[in-house]
C-alpha cells in the first residue's frame, strides 16, 4: 500500500542544528563546518542512490558556480545568517512509493523538487535514500534541504518561502503558515498519485487529515526510528513506553470527550454524579509532559538519524513549521 509521508523540519541553530552537518549526512559527504571548524564526515554511506543540487529555471548561475558545490553552499547559508538563533534551512522529507522503479522514484522526487525550487527562488540540495538494511524494504525516502534565503545571480538574497512574514508571503502569491505547507502537501499527493497512475497502478495516496477522510481514529503513535530498532533487539526503551503512553492518553481524552457529548450519557444520574470535569485537562496535561520528555530525550542527535522515517508510525495530520 503506497503510504503519505510528508515532514517539513526547520534546521536552526536555535535548535542547536548546523546545516552543514545536515547536508553532509543527507548526501553521504565529508564537509568542514567554517563556523565551527567541525568534520562531519559520511563518506561511507552507501545508501544514497542518487543526490543533486537544483536551482531556479531561469537563472543565471554562471557567476555563483559554488552554489553546485555542497560544502560550498551550506558554508555560505551558514554565514548568511548571523543571528544565533537563526534558521539556515527547511528540509522536506518525504515517502516515496515503493511500488515505482527507481528511475520513476527519481523523476518523481526531481520534478517537485524543481517546483520548490521555482515557486521559492531558492536551492534544493536533493538526497534520495535506500531502505535500511534489516528495516522496512518499502521505506524508500527522499530528503531535500531548502535555503531559508532566496538565491539570485549575485548569491543570497533576502528570506524566502516559508521563512518570509506574511504580509510578504502574501505580496508574492504565497499562502501563509500553515495553509502554504497544506497546498504543498496536497501537491506532493498530487504527483505521487499521477506518477502510481503512469505506472498503471492502482495504489494512490491521501494527503488530507483522518478527520477529512471521513476516518474516526486517533493518528497512530509515532516512535522514533532509533527506539524502533532497540525495541527489535529485546531492549527495553524509555522513549517508545513514554510515547505510547502519551498515545493512550490522548485516546483516552478523546473518548472522555465523546462521552460527555452523548445525549444519552447526560441523561444518566449515576454517569453525571461520577463524572470529574478536570479529569480531561489532567489527561491533556500528563500527555502534553511526556510527549515533551520524549522530544528533549529523542533529539539528542538529530542530524545523525532519519527518526522521522516514512515507515515508522507517524501522525497523520502532523504539519510542522
Amino acid at each position: 500500500m503506497a503510504i503519505m509521508y510528508f515532514q517539513i523540519t526547520p534546521i536552526s541553530r536555535g535548535r542547536g542544528r548546523s546545516a552543514v552537518a545536515a547536508a553532509a549526512y543527507r548526501a553521504g559527504e565529508r564537509i568542514r563546518d567554517e563556523r565551527t571548524g567541525k568534520l562531519h564526515n559520511y563518506a561511507r554511506r552507501d545508501d544514497i542512490p542518487h543526490k543533486e543540487i537544483l536551482l531556479p529555471a531561469g537563472l543565471d548561475s554562471e557567476r555563483i558556480s559554488w552554489v553546485k558545490n555542497r560544502a560550498q553552499l551550506w558554508n555560505a547559508a551558514e554565514r548568511a545568517e548571523r543571528q544565533r538563533n537563526s534558521r539556515i534551512a527547511r528540509e522536506f522529507q518525504l515517502g516515496l512509493p515503493h511500488e515505482l522503479s527507481p528511475e520513476q522514484r527519481l523523476n518523481l522526487a526531481r520534478t517537485f523538487s524543481q517546483e520548490l525550487c521555482d515557486r521559492y527562488r531558492v536551492v534544493v540540495d536533493l538526497a534520495m535514500h535506500l531502505p535500511r538494511p534489516g528495516s522496512d524494504p518499502r521505506n524508500f525516502h527522499a530528503h531535500l534541504m531548502l535555503t531559508s534565503r532566496e538565491i539570485t545571480a549575485n548569491g543570497f538574497g533576502g528570506k524566502a518561502g516559508l521563512d518570509l512574514q506574511p504580509g510578504q508571503m502574501r505580496a508574492r502569491g504565497l499562502r501563509e503558515g500553515i495553509a502554504e505547507i497544506k497546498l504543498m502537501r496536497e501537491r506532493w499527493a498530487s504527483l505521487a498519485n499521477e506518477a502510481l497512475r503512469d505506472a498503471n497502478i492502482d495504489e494512490r495516496v491521501d494527503h488530507r487529515t483522518l478527520a477529512a477522510q471521513g476516518i474516526d481514529r486517533m493518528p497512530r503513535a509515532r516512535v522514533p526510528w532509533s527506539t524502533v530498532i532497540r525495541e527489535r533487539r529485546g531492549l527495553r526503551s524509555d522513549i517508545g513506553e513514554r510515547v505510547r503512553a502519551n498515545h493512550q492518553a490522548r485516546v483516552q481524552a478523546k473518548r472522555q470527550r465523546q462521552g460527555e457529548r452523548d445525549p444519552s450519557a447526560a441523561k444518566d444520574p449515576a454517569k453525571e454524579a461520577t463524572k470529574d470535569p478536570s479529569s480531561i485537562k489532567d489527561v491533556q496535561r500528563q500527555a502534553r509532559e511526556a510527549w515533551m520528555q520524549m522530544r528533549r530525550g529523542a533529539s539528542v542527535d538529530h542530524d545523525r538519524s532519519d527518526d522521522h522515517s516514512p515507515r515508522s508510525p507517524a501522525p497523520d495530520d502532523d504539519f510542522s513549521l
